[in-house]
């Protein structure tokens, strides 16, 4: 249970995050104030908003139980997974989206084949960013049961209330400007438990070898490239193939949650370096939600259930007063993953789906009211589904599982549309709808096809691979598109992208 100073800690973190998020709600007087800021925001905010909404509850327990299982081998997800495409994210897609006068990527992906593609598209990341509601606030509650003791669906029902209040008045600006004070809260309360935690353990050198004489199960717990053949999620060629080609870049350049951001720049300038600095940031979070997962492998060594490594570790390492710092570091990224998501899901719905489809032509301040309510829904949606990611292993691989169904063909699909004139809207769509379909087949019978528990890295290579071919085959079977349409929506194209939608 929290000390008093712990309560006190935490209490006034949530009235103080509730009020300046609550203060930006003077800000919001339309849909574009509401989805993209205004585009009044600088690059600063930005960034740290990308890697705090990036990791989150997510990492903080779940990689933090990924590193009890299986060492250092997850933090390739932040090192290799991240950086790189966020550079490359920098450099080529983000001016390119940015001066496109977007709300969506998938309003992109509309403009360039057509409107079932974009549909497709939008409603599959709704899905699943409904989803990851759910494992987010399923992470919340390991770590309120643990450290306090609270019943799952109180420490659930808790985080979604004081969260959706602030998103639903403030939107994408009191998203954006309440996660700056949450990386600064989260990368303090981290760094606390990394150093008390390397000293309980006796230093880094100490720990190494107390793991290394544990059992064979912990041979491996150091070498960040595992081989091939591994028991883990998290072999070399899956690694190099659907992380570092696939799920990286398709999560940092056609994510909505991370893309949006982006887009509410001030300026081209201001998008490109939101990237650079977030990717620098980046840099720093293995530290933060690695090693506490493998100090508790010395410090608790016999817990059933890996998810736990963090919370014991909060629990039994931290004073009085650090503890409730901790945790509330811990809030601050589940709060802003769970924002993060409310907005970008309620703008793809909105922008996508309601108003092409439900109600055209309606006043702005109508859509405006549409996000908000859709806020609410997805709130109650996240809320029903969060025991789904009790199922999994572990929290990281449920999301990752989640992720593997679709960031494949969605990214080859972005890919060729963006570089290659020829591809048409029937290659698109067929590689788009059997790409997704390809994966979900993989998920189902992965005992027959691969060694491993959970596949997911392969299944997003071989889910892009099919795609992309596919697109190839029937684009070269099909019209192309003529050049007044493809104006301004491939990368050889100078001419700025229009911004009315298909």
């Amino acid at each position: 249970m929290l000390a008093g100073i712990d309560y006190f800690i935490v209490i006034a973190y949530i009235v103080g995050m509730l009020l300046l998020g609550l203060y930006f709600k003077k800000f919001v007087n339309s849909s574009e104030d509401y989805f993209l800021g205004g585009k009044s925001l600088p690059f600063w905010a930005i960034g740290m908003s990308i890697v705090v909404s990036d990791i989150g509850a997510l990492d903080f327990v779940g990689v933090s139980g990924q590193a009890y299982r299986y060492g250092v081998s997850v933090g390739n997800f932040d090192w290799v997974g991240s950086v790189p495409a966020m550079l490359l994210a920098a450099f080529i897609f983000i001016p390119y989206f940015w001066k496109g006068g977007m709300y969506t990527i998938p309003e992109y992906l509309g403009r360039r084949y057509n409107k079932s593609v974009r549909t497709i598209a939008s409603a599959t990341w709704i899905l699943f960013f409904a989803l990851d509601l759910g494992v987010l606030f399923w992470a919340s509650a390991v770590l309120l049961n643990v450290l306090m003791g609270w019943p799952i669906w109180i420490s659930i029902l808790s985080t979604a209330g004081v969260v959706g209040l602030y998103t639903y008045f403030g939107g994408i600006t009191a998203v954006i400007m309440t996660d700056v004070v949450q990386m600064i809260i989260m990368f303090i309360g981290g760094f606390a438990l990394v150093f008390l935690g390397l000293h309980a353990v006796g230093g880094w050198d100490n720990m190494v070898e107390k793991i290394a004489t544990m059992g064979p199960e912990y041979q491996s717990h150091f070498d960040i490239i595992q081989p091939s053949d591994t028991s883990s999620p998290f072999p070399w060629t899956g690694i190099l193939f659907g992380l570092t080609f696939v799920m990286a870049n398709a999560y940092m350049i056609g994510n909505q949650s991370i893309v949006q951001r982006c887009l509410t720049a001030k300026n081209e300038w201001h998008a490109k370096a939101s990237m650079i600095f977030g990717s620098a940031l980046k840099m720093f979070i293995p530290i933060l939600v690695l090693f506490p997962g493998l100090m508790a492998v010395v410090v608790h060594p016999d817990l059933a259930d890996g998810d736990q490594a963090l919370p014991m570790m909060i629990k039994s390492i931290l004073p009085p007063g650090l503890v409730g710092l901790m945790f509330a570091a811990f809030f601050a990224g589940l709060m802003s993953s769970v924002d993060s998501l409310l907005n970008s899901t309620a703008t793809l719905f909105t922008k996508d789906i309601y108003e092409p489809f439900i109600k055209k032509g309606a006043s702005d301040k109508h859509y405006l009211k549409v996000g908000q309510i859709t806020t609410l829904a997805l709130l109650v949606f996240g809320v029903a589904t969060s025991p789904i990611s009790s199922d999994f292993p572990g929290i990281y691989v449920a999301i990752q599982t989640f992720m593997s169904y679709f960031q494949g063909p969605l990214f080859a699909i972005l890919l060729l549309g963006i570089f290659w004139k020829r591809t048409t809207q029937w290659g698109g769509l067929s590689a788009l709808v059997i790409g997704i379909a390809f994966a979900v087949f993989l998920n189902v019978f992965k005992e027959q096809f691969f060694h491993i528990e959970d596949p997911f890295l392969y299944i997003s290579w071989w889910s892009f691979l099919v795609a992309f071919i596919i697109n190839i085959t029937v684009s070269l079977l099909t019209k192309k598109h003529s050049e007044e349409r493809l104006k301004g929506l491939v990368f050889s194209s100078k001419i700025v992208m229009k911004t009315k939608t298909v």
